[in-house]
């Protein structure tokens, strides 16, 4: 469906119809034979022409054979983002409706388990580079991380309407992109692609409860659904337990260890307007008895700070959840990431009761795994306090993992004594 109002897309000009054709280093061409959806600007050593943002790329080896064919970006180190590796194929409108399709298939499962909030496209993994689609029951929210799709949106959008229809469609747009409005003809971040914008926050039910998000103007689309799977198991643990969770933005977290039987949870975020959000979402989930018992209090203080606060007053809560967002987003930043990471699993441990069980999670995808787990384990012997691991977890299935660089989210369940 399109809105009643102007097409926001009419105005935004086609790829060109002959595509680009590439030459790439050696190393580039291992990576593609490899299956890798990236190639980078010193991956490439020519071309047949200048590019348009969202023109087709072939890419040819040294004795010009087909290696992949992606989207071209003349304005990202990200050159070309791979649609297709090892034979020539056909990039259309057809060839989009059959990959969605596929992504809808992979998550048949999640509106039977009462689950209508969830991501429907994962970029990379789902084999559409640059592009992720979350649905919210019946909105769906397309956010882009490159200008080489914004002259594909009007196929998107019809092959979107053709797998998955929708009430309507926002569009999000990352920063970077947001930076360069001469690439967006007219388009902002928030804008609706079909339908009339949402009245208010847009309601969806993750595994039976109901959550609100502000899908136009929250952060990423306006909730995190890779944490589906822990915030569960969370709940199992809840039972009985005092449980603090930090950086607890919309409360994620929090409902689910109310339901599982926390008596008392205290969301810890730096945004008042998150945690308002936090609080409308045990609203609505009153009805559950475990819900309604349970006392949720809301503090809007720095994370850090908090938690040293709370020490020196001593609190100490059975169940200590820390999500934080993203630490590092470049290189440069990894190292002042490995040390917050450790800084706040010693504020962490600082509250949690003797016994209690602590959830360490990063997004940071530049932090690897073993580095972030490494940082907590370390922290933890430092405060004398050695963990007890019960697992280490990742993405939900929603957030399939199809190529190194897509493995961000860590998650560590451990008790302490």
């Amino acid at each position: 469906m399109t809105s009643s109002l102007a097409d926001p897309l009419a105005y935004i000009p086609l790829p060109a119809q002959r595509r680009l054709a590439l030459r790439v280093t050696p190393a580039a061409q291992r990576a593609l034979r490899g299956g890798h959806p990236w190639l980078f600007e010193q991956g490439v050593t020519g071309q047949s022409g200048e590019g348009r943002p969202g023109d087709l790329a072939v890419i040819f080896d040294d004795r010009r054979r087909f290696l992949a064919i992606g989207l071209y970006d003349p304005t990202s180190p990200i050159r070309v983002r791979v649609l297709h590796h090892g034979a020539p194929a056909t990039i259309d409108r057809a060839w989009l409706r059959d990959q969605l399709a596929a992504s809808v298939t992979w998550r048949a499962i999640l509106p039977e388990s009462g689950t209508t909030g969830y991501r429907l496209v994962h970029g990379e993994n789902d084999g559409l580079p640059g592009l992720v689609i979350d649905r919210y029951d019946a909105v769906l929210v397309i956010k882009l991380y490159s200008l080489a799709w914004v002259s594909h949106l009007a196929d998107l959008r019809v092959a979107l309407d053709e797998v998955c229809p929708a009430a309507c469609v926002v569009l999000r747009l990352s920063r970077e992109l947001v930076s360069q409005p001469e690439h967006l003809y007219g388009l902002a971040d928030g804008t609706m692609l079909a339908g009339s914008p949402p009245d208010g926050p847009v309601l969806f039910s993750e595994n039976g409860l109901r959550f609100e998000a502000d899908v136009r103007h929250g952060q990423k689309t306006g909730f995190f659904f890779d944490q589906r799977d822990n915030r569960a198991r969370a709940g199992k643990l809840a039972a009985g337990r005092r449980t603090l969770n930090v950086f607890a933005y919309t409360g994620g977290f929090s409902l689910y260890a109310a339901q599982g039987g926390a008596p008392e949870i205290v969301s810890l975020d730096s945004s008042a307007p998150a945690l308002a959000s936090a609080g409308r979402n045990f609203a609505l989930n009153r009805h559950l008895p475990a819900v309604a018992a349970a006392r949720h209090t809301l503090l809007a203080a720095d994370a850090f700070a908090a938690l040293a606060n709370l020490h020196g007053r001593r609190e100490r809560y059975d169940l200590v959840i820390v999500d934080p967002p993203a630490m590092a987003k470049r290189e440069d930043e990894v190292s002042g990431a490995v040390q917050a990471y450790t800084r706040l699993t010693g504020l962490a441990l600082g509250v949690l009761a003797p016994g209690g069980t602590l959830i360490m999670a990063s997004c940071s995808s530049r932090v690897s795994a073993p580095a972030f787990f490494k940082a907590v384990n370390q922290a933890a012997e430092q405060a004398d306090r050695p963990l007890n691991e019960i697992d280490r977890t990742g993405h939900a299935i929603d957030h399939p993992v199809r190529f190194p660089e897509g493995a961000y989210l860590k998650c560590l369940f451990a008790t302490a004594p």
